[in-house]
């Protein structure tokens, strides 16, 4: 059931890209938008058969490939990976909905979506940690060319450090892999009975280490951040949401699934400054986005201060903590894409992102007034509203967080404070006051672009009345998973090395 989700998307990319004749943009948006489609319905109809009391993997499909490399095609769902695969299902649909029918080279374009949405499949669903590196590594070039081909004018610019950034990401996170199955003397490199947690305390360190520094530009932590601003700037908005909404969440899943579960004991020794870490992101990232004037920029610096919750939680490594990081993960990735498809509308539109050109953009005849309360409720979201999914993915991160660091955990609250800063500088240059003159007698918003961004607002509502339909699917995986790890609650390094 497993390989539909990776076969489908390539098949698809395969048709587009190749066949014979011509095809017009429109026809290639078509097949990609159904085949988009079916591929969601299928994660969906993996969440219904899905059994959320089951905490080890489900659905799982073991292949011997290449046997002298010790590489398996080993494939499994479990809570941690479902609600990842369903997002990037939905948001993949709203990807292509959303791009515009008129682009150039639409063939090349919708097969690159689709080799996209296979690589991030393969990664949440990979059992081996070689094969999570192929599908990991897989989505590189298809994100690098849609960022170079159809970005802005510093387009080139923005994918060559994209480029740079994510193959060291790769070559660390190869790295640490390789040094986990050899050093541990394991005979493939199959999640399941690798023995990391026998090696020495430095060791694990050393690898746990590669696997930070990797994960951490991938997310993006600071200092490693500077790839993202850039590529979301320059990229269109559907890659943006792309960007934003699911492949960020490779860091982090690849922090928890493989950092985090697999070397415990380094995890905690590392807790504290891991914990660190994220408050420094958390107030760096928006301390940022205050300084932005253009309003995509602004949502990008947003996305570093929110990833660090995440990093708080994961370090806190507590049923409750490790379950909010899952939270905000799907948190994230509905209120971010919400953010840049209104920003989107807002510029083709306007003609401007500029918060010094575009004003009172809430005007209700003139205006904007239905994407002004879109965004209304999306920065709402994003600043921990009650009512609201952002809201209760934070609650929960401090609640697991604050019994293990009370300071770093008090720190990072600051940062939901912050959030409600730059946002009300937004709304308020932006949306309130007097429409400006640069941008009066604005086009009409048709429904058309109006259904993605009010899908995810939905979402976004019904999630936050109602988190238990998220939180039953993860939770018992979230707990087996932070259980199994036996962490100790203080590791000195001399204990660890056996000095």
């Amino acid at each position: 059931m497993l390989s539909v989700l990776i076969v489908l998307p390539l098949l698809a990319a395969a048709l587009i890209g190749f066949w014979p004749g011509h095809i017009s943009g429109k026809l290639s948006r078509q097949v990609a938008f159904l085949f988009a489609i079916i591929i969601f319905l299928w994660t969906v109809v993996l969440a219904v058969k899905f059994n959320p009391a089951q905490a080890n993997q489900q659905f799982t499909e073991f292949i011997p490939w290449i046997e002298s490399l010790g590489l398996n095609y080993n494939l499994g769902i479990d809570g941690l990976s479902l609600p990842l695969l369903v997002l990037n299902g939905l948001l993949t649909c709203i990807a292509i909905y959303s791009s515009n029918e008129s682009l150039q080279r639409p063939r090349f374009y919708y097969s690159l979506i689709l080799l996209l949405n296979a690589g991030v499949i393969g990664a949440f669903l990979a059992q081996d940690l070689l094969l999570f590196f192929l599908f990991y590594e897989l989505e590189l070039i298809p994100l690098y060319l849609l960022i170079a081909i159809w970005g802005g004018a510093r387009r080139g610019y923005a994918a060559t450090k994209f480029l740079i950034y994510t193959a060291i990401s790769g070559i660390l996170i190869l790295a640490s892999f390789l040094g986990m199955v050899w050093l541990s003397g394991s005979g493939s490199f199959a999640l399941l009975g690798l023995k990391t947690t026998t090696l020495p305390l430095v060791t694990q360190l050393i690898l746990l280490g590669g696997l930070l520094v990797g994960f951490g530009i991938k997310i993006p932590l600071f200092p490693f951040h500077t790839w993202l601003p850039d590529a979301h700037v320059e990229a269109s908005t559907p890659i943006s949401v792309l960007l934003a909404g699911v492949l960020l969440k490779l860091g982090t899943y690849g922090l928890l699934r493989f950092g985090m579960n697999l070397l415990p004991e380094a995890w905690t020794y590392l807790a504290p400054w891991l914990a660190t870490w994220a408050v420094v992101s958390v107030l760096f990232g928006s301390s940022c986005a205050i300084a932005q004037t253009d309003m995509k920029k602004m949502v990008a610096y947003s996305s570093i201060g929110h990833m660090g919750y995440i990093l708080l939680a994961a370090a806190a490594a507590t049923p409750v903590s490790t379950l909010g990081a899952v939270m905000q993960m799907i948190s994230h990735g509905l209120i971010s894409p919400l953010l840049f498809l209104l920003v989107g509308v807002v510029y083709q539109k306007a003609g401007s992102r500029d918060l010094n050109v575009i004003k009172g953009l809430l005007n209700p005849e003139r205006g904007l007034p239905l994407i002004g309360s879109l965004m209304v409720l999306g920065v709402m979201a994003s600043a921990g509203v009650p009512g609201m999914v952002g809201f209760i993915s934070e609650f929960i991160v401090f609640r697991g967080s604050f019994a293990v660091f009370p300071a770093q955990t008090l720190l990072s609250m600051i940062g939901t404070g912050l959030t409600a800063v730059y946002f009300l500088i937004l709304m308020n240059r932006a949306f309130f006051g007097r429409l400006s003159p640069q941008v009066s007698n604005l086009p009409r918003v048709l429904w058309s672009d109006r259904i993605p961004s009010v899908i995810l607002a939905i979402l976004i509502v019904i999630f936050g009345i109602q988190p238990a339909w998220l939180v039953r699917w993860s939770e018992p995986t979230i707990t087996a998973m932070v259980n199994s790890e036996n962490v100790v609650p203080a590791v000195s390094l001399d204990q660890g090395t056996g000095n």
